[in-house]
């Protein structure tokens, strides 16, 4: 799985991770939107906290970096309109199979309910109410940096882990 014109740095160990954290052994799941896994594959700033999460996902069963599938579509979607279908697919399967350390959480009629429940309370796009439904269901802070969420946030909705573009 490339990053966007640059090999991908290796995933296993926790770098960037603070020292209490480390030392404690903390399995911290998140849930990342696609603004935070677009950060990381594009190498902007914000890009090492996601590793970080990944990283720890990928070396520690008890942590895991949940995503929404509309999120990966997201993801997906601007892949193959920046680097063309092969690229889209090498991700995609990629984080189907694993080599990307995320959880896949898929859409059922029930998470689409809150979904749209969310939407409808807060002036955000779709797929990022959909990050937030499996943020709060999973019961972890969303790793993003889209100014979007603030309001969710702002709400008591959504516990945060913001990272700058």
């Amino acid at each position: 799985m490339a990053r966007l014109g640059r090999r991908p740095r290796r995933l296993g160990r926790a770098r960037g991770a603070s020292k209490g954290a480390r030392e404690r052994g903390e399995a911290v799941s998140v849930c990342l939107d696609s603004f935070a896994l677009l950060s990381w594959l594009q190498g902007e700033a914000g890009a090492a906290v996601v590793e970080e999460h990944l990283a720890r996902s990928a070396a520690s069963r008890g942590t895991r970096c949940w995503v929404s599938a509309v999120n990966l579509a997201e993801v997906y979607y601007r892949l193959e309109r920046t680097l063309g279908r092969d690229a889209a697919d090498g991700f995609w399967k990629g984080a189907l199979r694993g080599e990307v350390p995320v959880s896949v959480v898929d859409v059922t009629r029930p998470r689409v309910l809150e979904a749209a429940r969310l939407k409808a309370r807060f002036p955000i796009a779709l797929a990022d109410a959909f990050a937030v439904q499996v943020a709060r269901e999973k019961d972890v802070a969303l790793v993003t940096g889209d100014p979007e969420i603030r309001a969710v946030e702002k709400a008591g909705e959504v516990r945060v882990t913001w990272i700058s573009r």
